[in-house]
């Protein structure tokens, strides 16, 4: 019988989870909203910061 380790290097998923919590909390986006912000939450990021850089 072989023997097989496992390797875990997540903190990848874990970085994406508190980006997309960070997101919804700080845009107070509707729930519609969030589950879009599961896929392309950077987008409204870079919306909302646009906004306040724009001279």
């Amino acid at each position: 019988m072989e023997d097989f380790v496992v390797q875990d290097y997540g903190a990848g998923e874990g970085l994406w989870l508190m980006g997309w919590l960070f997101t919804i909390g700080f845009l107070h986006l509707s729930f519609w909203k969030g589950v879009l912000a599961l896929i392309i939450w950077p987008y409204y990021l870079g919306a909302k910061f646009a906004k306040r850089f724009k001279k």
